[in-house]
């Protein structure tokens, strides 16, 4: 029985399997609403932002004919259950980090963020002109959805910390909650490795539940309090150079919309990327000034921790392989990376290095 099969026919647990199936979207009077849970609480910067510019954005494009009707998590499902409550058509929608969901299989990953990957330009650069969408589309028809990217976080901070990390060693041991195959990479350096819904991650910080985490960047960090129960924060980070947000919807359900409501999904998608991206990229040097203020001690990785980061990455992606389907995204990505990241070291970032120094020099 394939995986389509198992999740129509078969019960969830927790909260998913008491929300029941909602049987289509709903409608009134010509109209549409499909339901949407998502794996943030209500007010997270960033990551909730996201999901209310696609249900602003798709209301308003379709002028009130297709309309989102969002739930955070605990109104219908949990953070991590709303793959399955979308995939099994107990909602219709939903919006979240597809690197939650690499249980499911492994290929999830690179439409959020894999280790020493893409930037969140070449992420796009691959999903959109390289066959990364198409790869997802096919990722996606095992399990019943169709998916989209909806969201950008940008290149995410290396995490908080009780104390400095002065060498590879320091992660045996370590609490630390890191989400997707970057946490498979901490785990191979010795770390007992969390992936904790976001909604929880203060109080077991706070709580020496955790010893470290990492979330986003200074500016949904910052709204997150994080800096109240931890002073050292490692700016870059290895494991999300560029994290890419999704929305899957239930494929019955997205073969069932209109031409043009799939087409205002599509592009409302594409639109909550671009906007989102740029929100954060905007808020994230002021709340990093605003971090250090309140005392918050900005640090980077010694060379030989990122070697040791580098060295565990290669491990992890190498154990996908078998699967040849993962096999064949992470072919398809690497091989857009090569083709870009040439252009842009020569391009963008010597601009970047010069203008720095110019700048620098007055």
């Amino acid at each position: 029985m394939d995986r389509r099969s198992f999740l129509k026919t078969s019960a969830l647990g927790g909260t998913a399997a008491a929300a029941g199936t909602l049987a289509a979207p709903a409608y009134a009077q010509g109209k549409r609403t499909l339901t949407m849970v998502t794996s943030w609480p209500r007010g997270f910067a960033v990551l909730d932002d996201a999901a209310t510019y696609l249900e602003n954005m798709v209301n308003s494009m379709s002028d009130g004919t297709l309309t989102i009707e969002k739930k955070a998590p605990g109104e219908l499902v949990g953070a991590f259950e709303v793959f399955d409550a979308v995939s099994s058509g107990q909602a219709d929608m939903y919006h979240s980090a597809d690197y939650y969901f690499i249980g499911q299989h492994p290929g999830y990953a690179y439409y959020t963020a894999v280790p020493f990957g893409a930037t969140a330009q070449e992420l796009t650069n691959w999903y959109h002109h390289g066959g990364g969408h198409d790869l997802h589309s096919k990722l996606g028809e095992i399990f019943n959805l169709k998916s989209f990217l909806a969201g950008n976080s940008g290149s995410q901070s290396g995490g908080w910390f009780r104390k400095e990390i002065n060498s590879a060693a320091d992660f045996n041991g370590l609490k630390f909650r890191m989400p997707g195959l970057g946490g498979k990479v901490l785990g191979k350096l010795g770390a007992s490795v969390q992936n904790i819904p976001g909604g929880e991650l203060y109080q077991a910080l706070s709580s020496g539940a955790l010893d470290g985490l990492e979330w986003v960047g200074p500016f949904a960090d910052e709204r997150a309090g994080f800096q109240e129960v931890a002073k050292v924060y490692y700016t870059a980070g290895f494991h999300e150079p560029g994290s890419g947000l999704a929305a899957g919807v239930n494929l019955d359900v997205y073969n069932d919309l209109s031409p043009a409501h799939q087409a205002i999904l599509s592009n409302a998608a594409m639109a909550t990327t671009h906007i989102q991206l740029a929100e954060t990229l905007a808020n994230n040097g002021a709340a990093l000034k605003r971090l250090q203020a309140q005392g918050v001690k900005t640090m980077q990785f010694s060379d030989d921790v990122w070697d040791a980061f580098g060295a565990a990455s290669k491990e992890v992606m190498d154990e996908n392989m078998s699967d040849p389907l993962f096999a064949e995204i992470r072919e398809s990505f690497e091989l857009s990376l090569a083709q870009s990241s040439d252009w842009l070291l020569k391009s963008d970032g010597f601009y970047v290095e010069q203008r720095n120094r110019v700048l620098a020099n007055g």
